[in-house]
């Protein structure tokens, strides 16, 4: 009686077949993790390049006005929501400032404006890189465009919070030594 068990058991520990779909089986699950991981890596990758795109581009727009008004600002904010296309730019904050280079050691900042972010306070010490800090002449200006982006994975199996993709460039006024906003910078007198 134990003969048969036993044979059956000789039997199936040789067989070969079915042996690819076992290992199959114990693998896809593997396969699969790593897929839907590829696709939130690849998404989170894309939508940083974007933002680096949006921050170059509140920059640029930006540096080329000598003055800008309430509307023009709206614009121009508006602008990284268009460069963020196709993914959703409500969970984006743009922040787009001039500082104020008063020594290589010091710097202010002359305005800031903002969208569904926080402004930096106009008047409050900012540090820059050392490259910009020294300008040669004092005072020398710059912009200085930040765009961060909440970035929440649409398969939450590596990371399941949200993370957060920034950037930030500063830039030198093109057209003049500085820009005025009226709402926040005096008109009559150059900056």
């Amino acid at each position: 009686m134990m003969r048969p068990p036993a044979r059956l058991y000789r039997r199936f520990a040789v067989s070969t077949r079915g042996v690819v779909a076992v290992e199959f089986a114990f693998i896809l699950p593997a396969l699969v993790l790593l897929f839907l991981a590829s696709i939130d890596a690849g998404r989170a990758i894309a939508i940083y390049m974007k933002v680096r795109a949006a921050t170059y581009t509140l920059d640029s727009i930006t540096n080329q006005y000598t003055a800008i008004q309430s509307s023009d600002m709206s614009a121009i904010l508006g602008a990284t929501s268009l460069v963020l296309a196709p993914y959703s730019s409500s969970p984006v904050a743009v922040t787009v400032s001039q500082i104020k280079v008063t020594s290589a050691t010091k710097a202010k900042v002359n305005w800031s404006a903002t969208q569904n972010g926080t402004a930096l306070t106009k008047g409050s010490s900012i540090s820059v890189p050392s490259n910009f800090a020294s300008c040669g002449t004092y005072p020398c200006y710059l912009i200085y465009g930040q765009v961060s982006y909440t970035y929440t994975p649409l398969f939450a199996y590596f990371f399941n919070t949200s993370i957060t993709l920034t950037d930030n460039l500063y830039v030198t006024p093109r057209s003049s030594l500085c820009v005025l906003y009226p709402p926040q910078s005096i008109t009559t007198s150059p900056c």
